[in-house]
């Protein structure tokens, strides 16, 4: 096996960790008009899906898995013995477009252990990108992990070449910080998150600003186009089960990290127990059922109008044995039945089964005629399943599915699909 080899192999096993790549909102671009080369819009062997449904082939791997930090749920720690390796920038920029070329990616995820300093690490990402984008003309998408301590200057040339920054806050509390990751601050990773916010708002204005410089009415401005920063935004990821923060920790957190940082998107990545593991982490995985319970109620949140309190059960936690949205709706029977030919948009997106489109079109109907079963059951199995939480001139749900129940009892129903609003 050769060197460059040799490296894909350990850090491109080291970075399957880091679960924030996937690629949704970036600027579409493609080399059509034969200038640069890539493309962040075709399809290839797949790793992640944008919600639009477009996927997204991206090389995901490490600059290095050296570290000068010591997490203790991180397999790349300081103190760890496995197996080190790191990429020289041109053996990035190389094995990207290579890998490119064969039609095997179509876009870069890159991060990196801690070298030497926060600075000089990030100094080492921004090189690739830079590489990439002047040098190659590559226009392909880049996923850049972004250093907390690292110097604003180096974070804005991110921004400029990468079409999203991710940091990663890790664990929910500070207090979880400091047990299991010592060095680290979560007040530092929020103000780095700030940075990136400012920045992501001076572009959009910028933005604005252009488009409304027109030389003749209902053409396209005309002005100088805007700096780009990062037009895809930021993400982070949190690891779910290392420590003891219950489910209500955690969704807080994200919910503060929405409202706060506009984030694209928080990742769940549950804990999986790594060699020669310290006795202060779990002996065992988090259940992977876990990362999916949050990864519904995360959705519920920004698109549903729930809150994080109301989704988890009286002890912190989300129901294993059902999805968040229809344990909250068991637990809510007084609720129940919902007049879908009278409630808000708002009332009609929690009851189970309804997704956002799926409750537009309901909407749209009412406004000329008295919706009936039969336009549930036109919807599919969504309105199916709704038609157990709603009444209709022609239809009454069943009382016994709508007393109250544990909501960690088995459902007497089939489970809603919560993400059928991404399909509808």
């Amino acid at each position: 096996m050769n060197t460059v080899s040799r490296k894909l192999r350990i850090l491109a096993d080291a970075a399957k960790y880091d679960a924030s790549c996937a690629s949704s909102g970036g600027t579409r671009r493609d080399s059509s008009d034969q200038k640069g080369i890539g493309s962040n819009e075709g399809m290839g062997i797949c790793h992640s899906y944008a919600p639009d449904g477009r996927c997204i082939s991206l090389l995901k791997i490490l600059l290095t898995n050296w570290c000068v930090y010591d997490c203790l749920y991180c397999v790349n720690r300081v103190s760890s013995d496995v197996e080190r390796a790191r990429f020289s920038v041109d053996e990035v920029v190389r094995l990207t477009l290579d890998f490119y070329r064969r039609n095997v990616i179509e876009g870069l995820f890159l991060s990196s252990g801690i070298i030497r300093s926060p600075d000089y690490t990030m100094e080492q990402l921004v090189a690739v990108a830079r590489q990439l984008r002047e040098v190659h003309g590559f226009r392909g998408y880049i996923h850049l992990k972004t250093i907390p301590d690292a110097d604003e200057a180096l974070l804005a040339q991110a921004g400029r070449f990468a079409d999203r920054l991710s940091i990663n806050i890790e664990l929910p509390s500070q207090a979880a910080l400091d047990a299991l990751a010592p060095g680290k601050s979560s007040q530092q990773i929020r103000q780095s998150m700030a940075g990136i916010r400012l920045k992501l708002d001076e572009a959009c204005e910028q933005k604005a600003q252009a488009e409304q410089i027109r030389s003749l009415p209902g053409q396209r401005g005309t002005g100088a186009a805007p700096p780009r920063f990062a037009p895809a935004g930021q993400s982070t990821q949190m690891i779910v089960g290392a420590d003891t923060s219950d489910d209500r920790c955690i969704l807080q957190t994200s919910a503060a990290l929405y409202a706060g940082y506009r984030l694209k998107r928080v990742y769940y990545s549950a804990f999986s127990p790594i060699p020669h593991a310290s006795a202060r982490l779990p002996g065992q995985a988090a259940p992977l059922v876990r990362e999916h319970r949050l990864y519904q109620a995360d959705w519920l949140m920004r698109f549903y109008g729930f809150d994080a309190t109301e989704l988890v059960l009286p002890g912190g936690m989300l129901s294993m044995t059902m999805d968040p949205k229809l344990a909250w709706a068991l637990a809510h029977p007084e609720l129940f039945p919902v007049d879908v030919n009278r409630a808000p948009r708002e009332t009609l997106l929690r009851v189970p089964g309804l997704g956002v489109r799926s409750v537009q079109r309901l909407l749209d109907a009412r406004r000329v005629r008295q919706v009936r079963r039969a336009d549930l059951e036109r919807l599919g199995s969504a309105g199916r399943k709704a038609l157990d939480f709603v009444h209709l001139p022609d239809h009454r749900p069943g009382a016994a599915l709508l007393s109250p129940v544990s909501p960690d009892a088995p459902s007497p129903m089939a489970q809603p699909d919560l993400f059928e609003a991404s399909s509808a």
